[in-house]
């Protein structure tokens, strides 16, 4: 068994030093000798019969010793990390100080340290006096029509008309794209909204302002195919300009896009619909300001390795090389920033999470599930499977274990509204209402 001790250097970095007894590492130096003896050949001797002595004459015991190490060395090293209850955030420094045969000594014991970066120990606040403020549930006439805008965006027909385009029509196109006038690509009858930014880089400022029939040329950079990423002379020929119509918002519109029969019922229950939704949002104001407050009671160190560990890896997995337009140094701090603060929340909750005892149900773990996977599009059982192979479901508890957390602590909080109000947040406590909390934030991180 490993004998080790631990050395705190800073509040985010350990120094451990582990020894191994001979008598720990003899059967790895034994298991090593096998291995060899499969591999070396031996005038006289079967393969994988030959002696350690000849071994020892043919690559040395030196050999064989290092070899030895290097392969157990991380087996020893996370024994002595499940003895201390550890767990490091960084890739370990490691220095060897001590094997068998140093000064003589056949049966010395192996010795190595290792550095590394850890979660850094806090003392929780009281945080059951939080005092947060948000914006009373309103629901003006502006919100109202835009609801049921929306609603009739949804049952809205496309209409030939002639006019110059504007931002959010539909037309139908051609294209001709040159490079060094040499053509590169060419297409009839393309259909594109204008503003949807969904084709070439400044499509949309050559197609505003033009009426069917008329052309325009730009240069754009080419972002698929074979020529990719250089620039290109598009020639574009605006074939026919469409608008959204939308219905009238009468009885029959009511009737076709809902149980109501009359307009004034669909408007009744577009506004109740508002209202849940503002009282979500207030919620959501209500739990980000409670995260806010609790930030502002403790210090949370944060390991500057780690940090920069995780940004070099957002970069390179993305593919990015330092310098380009999106690896710039505004965006790197950016990036940092956005780490440091999850880091930071992710400590004081999980640390709240410990002092309140918070235990994830499965029914919870599968809600959550549920949730995210109609914001990705994809089958519940998929989007299951798809976390579990990537080894996530963890991280996915630890993540519903948090927003419980912060529940809790939402739950002690005093909150109330600018009007000097008390706001009932009960329904917003339950699962139930962390999942529609969840889905909101889900589509703002989408439209961001």
């Amino acid at each position: 068994m490993v004998q080790s001790t631990v050395e705190n250097l800073a509040p985010t970095r350990v120094k451990l030093e582990v020894e191994v007894p001979f008598d720990e590492l003899k059967p790895r130096i034994d298991a090593t000798y096998k291995s060899l003896a499969d591999q070396i050949q031996v005038p006289g001797f079967r393969k994988g019969k030959v002696p350690a002595r000849l071994i020892d004459q043919r690559v040395g015991r030196g050999f064989v010793i290092e070899n030895a190490v290097n392969d157990n060395l991380d087996s020893f090293f996370q024994e002595a990390l499940s003895e201390q209850e550890l767990t490091p955030l960084t890739r370990p420094e490691v220095d060897v100080t001590s094997v068998p045969g140093n000064e003589g000594d056949e049966e010395a014991p192996l010795k190595f340290n290792t550095e590394f970066d850890i979660r850094p120990t806090i003392e929780l606040p009281d945080y059951k006096d939080l005092e947060v403020t948000v914006d009373p549930i309103t629901v003006t006439e502006e919100q109202e029509a835009k609801v049921l805008d929306e609603l009739r965006e949804r049952f809205a027909t496309l209409v030939d008309v002639e006019r110059p385009a504007e931002k959010g029509d539909h037309v139908t196109i051609g294209l001709n794209a040159t490079i060094d006038d040499e053509e590169v690509d060419t297409a009839e009858g393309l259909s594109y909204e204008i503003g949807s930014g969904s084709m070439l880089d400044g499509m949309d400022e050559a197609l505003e302002g033009l009426s069917a029939g008329e052309d325009a040329v730009f240069e754009t950079t080419l972002a698929g195919g074979e020529h990719s990423g250089e620039t290109a002379t598009v020639k574009v020929v605006l074939e026919s300009v469409k608008e959204r119509e939308l219905p009238e918002a009468d009885d029959d519109f009511a009737q076709l896009a809902s149980e109501f029969d009359t307009i004034d019922e669909l408007k009744e229950d577009l506004k109740n619909q508002a209202a849940e939704e503002s009282k979500t949002n207030q919620g959501v104001e209500a739990r980000e300001k409670a995260l806010e407050e609790l930030l502002k009671l403790v210090e949370v160190d944060v390991p500057e390795n780690m940090l920069a560990e995780q940004v070099e890896q957002h970069f390179t997995s993305q593919g990015h090389a330092e310098g380009d337009d999106h690896d710039t140094e505004e965006h790197r701090e950016e990036v940092t920033q956005n780490f440091r603060e999850a880091f930071v929340n992710e400590v004081v909750l999980d640390t709240i999470a410990d002092a309140e005892e918070v235990q994830v149900e499965q029914s919870e773990l599968i809600e959550y599930i549920l949730s995210s996977a109609s914001q990705y599009g994809m089958e519940p059982n998929q989007f299951a499977q798809m976390l579990d192979q990537a080894g996530q479901v963890p991280m996915i508890m630890g993540e519903v274990r948090r927003r419980k957390a912060l529940a809790a602590v939402l739950e002690v909080a005093k909150v109330v509204d600018t009007d000097g109000n008390e706001v009932d947040l009960s329904f917003f406590l339950t699962p139930e209402g962390e999942e529609d909390a969840a889905s909101e934030e889900n589509v703002d991180e989408d439209n961001s």
